[in-house]
């Protein structure tokens, strides 16, 4: 038995000396943001269809998402087609909404809602009660009892009464999952 060494890895504590390897420090990527000293861990792309990427921090890369255009320099049918595409492609997704962790004004809103708000003239950010008081106002407008016979206001009282209907559902939503 001369020749069997007992190996140095076994036990606490390590009983074996470290690497050198084990001692080096590693490369944190920096925010790519003028300034900023944090890591740098969440990928951004610099131009649309470019495999250049920006390095930011997680609250730069919410900055520089916020305003970033996924459509742009694409004309009205080229954007309508990839939205489509992209629609149809993520339905899937769409059956498990109601396990979605934000709630309203946070830039949680489909693009249902979004068009619904459109056609109420309110912000993004508006509450269930001055979705309810745009709807009236504008309902009042266009009812088809208040101008019998015109066909434009019957369709504009539709599209009113539509969006009021997509807003009110996503509102049960959040108020179901709140």
């Amino acid at each position: 038995m001369s020749g069997s060494r007992r190996s140095l890895d076994w036990g606490f504590p390590r009983w074996r000396s470290y690497d050198a390897t084990e001692r080096q420090a590693t490369t944190v990527r920096e925010c790519d943001r003028h300034g900023c000293t944090e890591k740098g861990d969440c990928p951004a792309p610099k131009a649309p269809n470019s495999p250049d990427r920006w390095y930011f921090c997680q609250k730069h890369a919410a900055e520089y998402n916020s305003r970033w255009d996924y459509f742009e320099g694409l004309d009205k049918a080229e954007k309508a087609e990839r939205a489509k595409a992209e629609q149809t492609e993520n339905a899937g997704y769409a059956e498990a909404q109601h396990y979605g962790w934000s709630s309203g004004g946070d830039g949680s809103r489909s693009a249902d809602e979004m068009r619904a708000l459109e056609v109420l003239e309110l912000e993004a950010d508006a509450d269930f009660t001055a979705i309810k008081k745009a709807f009236r106002t504008k309902a009042k407008e266009v009812h088809p009892d208040v101008k019998p016979g015109d066909a434009e206001a019957a369709k504009q009282f539709q599209t009113i009464q539509l969006s009021y209907e997509v807003l009110k559902a996503a509102e049960e939503r959040r108020v179901w999952k709140g």
